[in-house]
């Protein structure tokens, strides 16, 4: 995976946690905290971006689907 790809699926895969979590229509300064939080961690930690794949948080095929 290269440092692009990690970026993109980093943000995808924070988006789709933050947008998901259940106070982000309630509180959507603390949904947004929380997707740049998740984005600057998961830039940093490539294995953990890997895991997320294919998983219920995001599918493998999302940048397909969503093109």
């Amino acid at each position: 995976m290269t440092n692009a790809e990690l970026n993109k699926w980093a943000s995808a895969i924070a988006n789709r946690i933050a947008d998901e979590w259940s106070g982000a229509q309630d509180f959507p300064d603390d949904a947004r905290k929380l997707r740049s939080f998740l984005e600057k961690s998961l830039r940093h930690d490539r294995d953990a971006v890997k895991l997320f794949i294919g998983t219920g948080i995001i599918e493998s095929d999302y940048f397909e689907a969503h093109l």
